[in-house]
């Protein structure tokens, strides 16, 4: 069981303003990589942070570092609880954006956006159906 929990990790793409969450599987086995950097895989990214200097910029400027200090984990890293703070706070305002006729009598709700347990930085987290967010896993499950 504990092989089947999945990784989720953060992708941001300073230059063209786009921030996406995936997990492991969806980075191997989907278009992620893509759809956010418009290369085909995390070997051409290399290659992006390396040569393609309007990318390096808006990482340097997203991060107030110099080139020197560009590293792959800048733009592709396992999310942290704050990521995920910041998913919920933004499915809500997409929510909150597109409300319909239904939706007036119901309270807000998320779906879950992912597995029900997850790998973050911190360590493992749960789905919680009641505050539609995650929360440590402190019994060692």
């Amino acid at each position: 069981m504990e092989n089947s929990i999945e990784t989720v990790y953060f992708l941001e793409n300073p230059e063209k303003n786009i921030i996406k969450f995936a997990t492991g599987t969806q980075l191997r086995y989907e278009d992620v990589i893509k759809e956010v950097f418009g290369v085909a895989c995390i070997n051409d990214l290399h290659m992006m942070l390396q040569y393609n200097k309007s990318f390096q910029t808006s990482i340097c400027n997203s991060y107030g570092i110099s080139e020197k200090k560009i590293t792959l984990d800048k733009i592709i890293r396992i999310a942290s609880k704050t990521d995920m703070l910041r998913l919920k706070k933004q499915l809500l305002e997409q929510q909150k954006n597109s409300i319909n006729v239904m939706q007036l009598e119901e309270e807000y709700s998320i779906e879950r956006p992912f597995d029900s347990i997850i790998k973050l930085q911190e360590g493992l987290y749960q789905w919680d159906d009641a505050n539609f967010s995650y929360n440590a896993v402190t019994n060692g499950a």
